[in-house]
């Protein structure tokens, strides 16, 4: 017996030291390679956020010099400002589905590349099918993007929703702005060529390919089901855990220790699904009817092109500081009501401006109107808030942008049916403001404190 407890007692002195030793020297390897990970995966999200709205807002300054010159009428270039929602719509509800296929972070690669070949190809393809074409293939990209980043940042970042998001928002807005304010002097410095100002942005979204390669390549995808890190398909990655997740050698434990998040949740079955999903088609709608149409409606009141860009890159610009700060406000109110009211009656002020008195004010409105349009972060919060697991994340993400979407298809088209029949500006303008009223509704309702999984069960 005492023979036996010596060999044990021999064996745990042999083999501790080098059980430690392995321990120390892989604890700080992994936690910096969580840590790299995860400033990678930040660097994917602003650089995706940054190319998520300029295919758009470029379009938007220049869209006289592209209807000129591919002979589009009013009701055309108003088809042409509704294809974004519409992609938006139709490829946004496939996301989640291919993101349980190959992982978020891929399908997010995917789309960065659909931007790049997308704007590379637009302005040279000849036509205005080939245009649309292409304009579709850029959106189909920012489809998938759009609905997955959601779900990227509640898993990355389960406590920082808020901060995140509104990082996520800043960059959106940023790169919206930015498109809107250079692209007419850009033109100008490339030699007036609105093919030349339309193309440049394809090497912001070839940037934005490189981090998410490096996702999929290194570490694997984000995966929305269970908050681990699984190896993407055919990479032949090992599957680490998410940043924050408990550490543990024994894949097999940990998926089985994993929270169970059910995918059968029926989201239709929630009110606050359907009121988020109204709430963000009409928010969507303001939005898409700006950047397709403000700067004409400056130019035609009379303010010259190049400062009709800026004041579209003003009004986007002001979700810079805005998307930061209303998310994190947004995440410490026990309903975002107020937001939504205040939000709204900021847009109410601004079409009442451009009605009565469009260049005079044009500086107070596009503001007003800036200050309007980060509803749009304000959505976002409330989908990873209005849900409990990353399983309703996607599924809400999901299902609110593409009905939202699918809500917001007709507005800039009417818009451009409206203005070419009436001639002017009145009856336009008359519309957007109308449709702030139920926006505010809706999200009174969108943002009261439930979940949807809990009014799904219900």
């Amino acid at each position: 017996m005492m023979g036996v407890m010596a060999i044990e007692e021999t064996r745990t002195t042999t083999t501790s030291p080098a059980v430690r030793r392995s321990t120390e020297s892989t604890a700080p390897e992994s936690s910096s390679t969580r840590a790299w990970t995860t400033r990678l995966v930040v660097a994917g999200i602003v650089l995706a956020a940054l190319n998520l709205r300029p295919a758009i807002t470029s379009l938007g300054a220049l869209l006289e010099e592209v209807r000129d010159g591919l002979g589009m009428s009013g009701s055309v270039a108003g088809l042409l400002t509704s294809v974004p929602p519409l992609c938006f719509a139709v490829f946004g509800v496939m996301a989640p589905r291919l993101a349980r296929r190959f992982g978020p972070a891929v399908v997010v690669c995917a789309g960065m590349v659909a931007i790049t070949a997308g704007l590379v190809l637009r302005p040279y393809v000849g036509g205005v099918a080939g245009f649309l074409a292409a304009s579709a293939l850029a959106l189909m990209g920012i489809a998938v993007s759009n609905v997955l980043m959601p779900v990227i940042v509640k898993r990355w970042f389960p406590d920082k929703v808020g901060s995140m998001t509104g990082l996520y928002s800043m960059a959106l807005a940023l790169g919206t702005s930015v498109a809107a304010a250079v692209t007419v002097p850009m033109t100008d410095a490339l030699g007036g060529n609105w093919q030349s100002g339309l193309v440049v942005w394809a090497g912001l979204a070839a940037a934005a390919v490189v981090p998410w390669i490096l996702l999929v390549r290194a570490r694997g995808t984000v995966s929305p089901a269970d908050g681990r890190e699984p190896a993407a398909p055919g990479t032949g990655v090992q599957e680490i855990p998410a940043p924050g997740a408990a550490p543990t050698g024994d894949r097999t434990a940990e998926a089985v220790a994993a929270p169970h998040e059910p995918d059968g949740l029926r989201i239709t079955r929630s009110r606050t699904a359907w009121a988020l999903a109204v709430f963000f088609g009409l928010q969507a709608t303001a939005a898409y009817i700006t950047m397709g149409w403000m700067a004409q409606i400056f130019r035609d009141a009379g303010v010259a092109a190049g400062t009709a860009g800026l004041l579209l890159a003003v009004t986007m610009v002001m979700g810079v500081p805005l998307a930061f700060v209303i998310p994190r406000l947004a995440t410490r109110l026990p309903h975002q009501g107020p937001i939504v009211v205040a939000l709204g009656l900021c847009g109410l002020a601004g079409y009442a401006g451009l009605y009565l008195a469009p260049a005079a004010g044009a500086w107070a409105w596009a503001l007003l109107l800036g200050v309007s349009n980060c509803a749009f972060p304000l959505a976002l919060t409330m989908v990873g808030m209005r849900a409990r697991t990353g399983a309703g994340v996607a599924k809400l993400s999901a299902f609110a942008q593409s009905t939202g979407y699918l809500i917001s298809i007709p507005g800039p088209l009417l818009v451009g049916v409206l203005y070419q029949h009436t001639g002017g500006w009145g009856l336009p303008l008359a519309m957007m403001a109308g449709l702030m009223i139920p926006q505010i509704g809706v999200g009174i309702l969108a943002g009261r404190d439930r979940t949807v999984e809990d009014e799904a069960a219900g």
